[in-house]
């Protein structure tokens, strides 16, 4: 029987695949951890980056992330043959409000270009917005592949 595990050249092309990531971060108040999907970037070999947004108010995902300094992504293939990746890493990156630039390359995966543009330029543009880019240092990588158990 082969071992379930991707390999590094495996991951970084699932990783390449506009897959929602969903976020875990330790809560500060005896409550479980905070958990929520979002987008996310990410160059093989590289850091993940993704963002965070409200309007008004700081998100509390924002304050737990800030606090804690460490954070886990889950990528997964919800239909045959599942697949996932998850990451736990180490926030080495904040940038308030995060640029243009940054915001497309993350939404562009998920989007076509002109709707990728028009909702960045909305949401850089919300008098409101609290945007907040976070880029994270892959510390250890699980990966999983049932295509691979033999």
């Amino acid at each position: 029987m082969t071992t379930p595990m991707m390999t590094d050249d495996e991951r970084d092309a699932f990783l390449a695949e506009p897959h929602i990531a969903v976020l875990s971060v330790a809560s500060d108040d005896g409550r479980p951890p905070h958990t929520v999907p979002l987008f996310y970037g990410y160059e093989p070999g590289g850091n993940l980056t993704f963002y965070t947004q409200t309007h008004g108010r700081i998100a509390r995902k924002t304050r737990l992330i800030e606090a804690a300094r460490a954070v886990t992504l889950n990528m997964q293939k919800p239909s045959y043959p599942y697949r996932y990746v998850t990451v736990e890493g180490t926030v080495v990156g904040v940038d308030r409000p995060p640029s243009r630039e940054a915001m497309l390359a993350i939404v562009g995966r998920y989007l076509p270009a002109r709707g990728a543009a028009k909702f960045v330029d909305t949401e850089l543009g919300h008098p409101d917005q609290r945007l907040v880019l976070f880029t994270v240092r892959p510390d250890r990588w699980i990966t999983f592949d049932v295509a691979r158990q033999g």
